[in-house]
């Protein structure tokens, strides 16, 4: 039996009876990662390690032992450390860097035994949309080929829904899991700021990166995020929050939640699909005891001019590490100091980061800090003071993810300005600090999927998979 078609949810049941092994699901998923190399999903593979995790986890759940997670295969996006494999970030100048600790989130998949059997491929540094800026290649979307998976986590929601793995973990930093999510056709989950730790979580920008589960079901995005969330000492802005476990405390119903639709986030153009898809889940939330509120968020048409500054100059200032010293790419023939940082830095950065970079410098420069990075501060307040008024009067609001589908290959990779607007519809969040959920609602001419984002108040993510899940069961992504 192909047992990687399955949700991680139903799997994990199966390992618990005994009916499958964990070394049986780590290599059909090993198997599926060499069949579909194509796809250029995944960049590093821990097949060895992998298979002795695998037996580990075996002895365990034989002795009726083990959560959820034991011995369920994962995958990892490749800007998050783990102990003793290849961290490069799809990045030419982190090629040949090795890990020398892991990630908090790597250690909490590790306590519960999970099997974590490689890196996925991503947009340089997290830079990204399509995942058309990594150094080693564009990862391709499974459902069509031709097509970007979206970014920057694309090689982590193709993964999942290449059934290379359960359930995979990416970052989102403007909407790098939500959008990819969409245009694959699975369940992205931003959490909230501070919620899921950034230890080591190689930064782009780090007063809105945030780590997150990219999963088959809503029921697997409880089960990954139950797991990765928690207060961590070493990262100082992680939150004190007591574990919640989500799926025990499911409610998956939507009577007489207030659900606010953002008429103005309509009127910014989307597909004629992706509004159909949307309309139709407005009026089934509807039908079914939702209450629809109209409301207005007046300042998120600033939110990519904010995003764009405050992104690309935390950027330029957590990239200024890499400087062919420490650690990563450096020069071979240099005349000084300067001229080694030069090199080194242009050899090993790909285009977009090297564009991020310098609109981060221009931004925090002298005689322009004023005029665009501390603007860019008070916007974001504006833009978080109107998502507070919002949720003042609904539970959840609902939005598209994306404004269209997946496009093709190389359609946008020249126009910076239509790739920056795909992540219209979820950097607000970011810039909030929000959380957020992309579930499939449909299916454009081209068969195509369709992302329907549902945005919660901080600490809201049960409410958010309530709703999501309620949807999922009822009405689902295939209509």
């Amino acid at each position: 039996m192909n047992y990687t078609e399955l949700s991680l949810y139903e799997v994990s049941k199966l390992l618990k009876e005994r009916k499958v092994t964990s070394v049986e699901l780590t290599k059909q998923c090993l198997e599926n990662i060499k069949k579909n190399s194509h796809l250029n999903a995944v960049l590093s593979v821990r097949e060895e390690e992998a298979l002795l995790d695998a037996e580990k986890a075996d002895k365990i759940l034989d002795e009726g032992n083990g959560t959820y997670l034991t011995g369920v295969p994962i995958l990892i996006k490749d800007n998050i450390n783990m102990l003793g494999t290849i961290t490069t970030c799809a990045s030419r100048f982190l090629e040949n860097y090795e890990s020398v600790y892991d990630a908090c989130v790597v250690e909490k998949l590790k306590s519960e035994n999970a099997v974590i059997i490689g890196k996925t491929n991503m947009d340089e540094f997290a830079m990204g949309s399509s995942n058309e800026n990594s150094a080693f290649g564009t990862c391709l979307n499974p459902i069509d080929n031709t097509r970007v998976p979206g970014g920057s986590s694309g090689g982590s929601a193709c993964s999942v829904k290449a059934n290379l793995c359960f359930a995979s973990l990416g970052s989102d930093t403007g909407g790098s899991i939500r959008q990819p999510a969409s245009f694959c056709g699975v369940v992205g989950m931003k959490p909230t700021y501070g919620l899921v730790s950034r230890y080591g979580l190689i930064a782009y920008a780090s007063s809105l990166d945030q780590i997150g589960p990219l999963t088959k079901t809503v029921k697997d995005s409880m089960i990954m995020l139950t797991s990765i969330m928690g207060h961590d000492d070493r990262e100082f802005t992680s939150e004190k929050i007591e574990k919640i476990d989500y799926l025990n405390n499911l409610n998956s119903s939507v009577l007489g939640v207030k659900i606010g639709v953002p008429t103005n986030f309509f009127a910014m153009g989307m597909d004629k699909n992706v509004k159909k898809a949307i309309d139709s889940a407005i009026e089934f939330f509807k039908a079914n005891g939702a209450e629809i509120v109209e409301i207005k968020l007046d300042k998120i048409d600033k939110s990519i001019p904010t995003y764009y500054t405050l992104a690309c100059a935390e950027a330029s200032s957590n990239l200024g590490r890499f400087d062919g010293i420490r650690y990563g790419k450096r020069a071979e023939k240099f005349t000084d100091l300067v001229d080694l940082y030069y090199k080194s830095r242009t050899e090993g950065f790909g285009k977009e980061v090297k564009r991020r970079i310098m609109l981060g410098n221009f931004v925090l420069s002298s005689g322009y800090y004023d005029a665009y990075y501390k603007k860019a501060k008070k916007v974001q307040q504006i833009i978080k003071n109107e998502f507070n008024k919002a949720f003042s009067k609904v539970d959840v609001i609902l939005t598209p993810t994306s404004p269209f589908t997946a496009f093709k290959i190389g359609e946008k990779v020249n126009d910076h300005i239509k790739m920056y607007l795909s992540d219209i519809f979820t950097v607000p969040v970011n810039i909030a600090s929000l959380p957020a959920i992309n579930i499939p609602c449909g299916k454009d001419e081209n068969k195509m999927p369709i992302g329907m984002q549902l945005i919660g108040n901080k600490f809201s993510e049960q409410t958010l998979f309530n709703v999501a899940d309620f949807f999922e069961t009822n009405k689902g992504g295939e209509n």
